[in-house]
């Protein structure tokens, strides 16, 4: 019909598995690279921070004690949702960082290829970083990685996909959960994301998504006492100083930004970021004797 209305998307926030509306009531206008309005999106505010936090900890428990098999399949759901979601990625994708639309399909078919790629290191990961340890004496000593807890992620600035995925995925693959501060300039991709994160089996809290002003929202979550580790990788190098002093109230730790220009996000993405956010945890164990010869095993 001609006369059809066209019925216009609300973005919204994504925490706890939920889509509220940021608690204050604000937006603001998202414009693409030619100034066209393209949406107006939630402005998340310090109360919004909290209720992250919140829900970020009330995950981590079953999250970090699920199995690592069991987590896999969940991001490798994840690539499957998006792939079945591909052209409105390519189209929010080439709207917000201003590419041709062949240019922003290979973005997104990188960002899903990563899904699965950090999906297959779910139960590897484990074997590269742990093991038994050498040690002179009837005992076992063996290393084994756990995750640091809560983990706040500012998304790159410039990599609205493609470079949330490569920040993002390391995080929850190891066990952590995440609190994401998406893109000041170009978070609608980030919000999408949600609604693909809500329907392939992630429990609700285990990713959290906020948008709005970068500095305003970190803030907070740098010096929230509940937020084990952060990820600076959208700060630059004003703001990741200030974040980084503000982090050190309770000895969270802190990944410093690397020098990633956007060509950068399509190199093989290695270990680190999963390494980053791993504790590792040494047990120690008598061995024992097998009889009078004083044999052990």
């Amino acid at each position: 019909m001609s006369d059809r209305l066209s019925v216009f998307k609300t973005y919204k926030l994504y925490v706890g598995g939920k889509f509220p509306r940021s608690e204050s009531g604000r937006v603001y206008e998202v414009t693409d690279a030619k100034g066209k309005w393209l949406a107006n999106a939630p402005q998340s505010s310090r109360k919004d921070a909290r209720d992250a936090v919140v829900a970020a900890r009330k995950a981590f428990g079953a999250w970090s004690g699920a199995t690592a098999y069991n987590r896999g399949q969940i991001l490798y759901r994840i690539a499957e949702m998006l792939e079945g979601r591909r052209e409105q990625y390519v189209r929010e994708v080439a709207e917000a960082e201003g590419l041709s639309k062949s240019k922003a399909a290979a973005q997104v078919d990188a960002a899903i290829d990563r899904w699965v790629w950090y999906a297959g290191w779910t139960d590897k990961i484990a074997q590269v970083v742990g093991g038994g340890n050498p040690v002179a004496g009837p005992y076992f000593n063996l290393s084994s990685p756990e995750p640091t807890g809560v983990v706040v992620v500012l998304a790159p600035q410039k990599s609205s996909f493609l470079g949330l995925v490569s920040v993002l995925a390391p995080v929850i693959a190891t066990g952590n959960t995440a609190i994401v501060i998406a893109s000041e300039k170009s978070p609608l991709p980030a919000l999408s994301l949600g609604e693909v994160l809500a329907t392939s089996d992630l429990p609700g809290g285990v990713v959290n998504i906020l948008s709005g002003r970068t500095a305003e929202i970190a803030a907070p979550l740098a010096s929230h006492q509940d937020v084990n580790a952060i990820d600076l990788a959208g700060a630059d190098e004003t703001l990741a100083k200030e974040l980084e002093i503000a982090a050190a109230a309770n000895l969270k730790r802190v990944l410093r930004p690397q020098p990633v220009d956007d060509a950068g996000w399509w190199a093989a993405p290695g270990t680190d970021r999963m390494t980053a956010f791993l504790e590792t945890k040494t047990v120690w164990h008598p061995t024992g004797s097998l009889g009078a010869s004083g044999s052990s095993y």
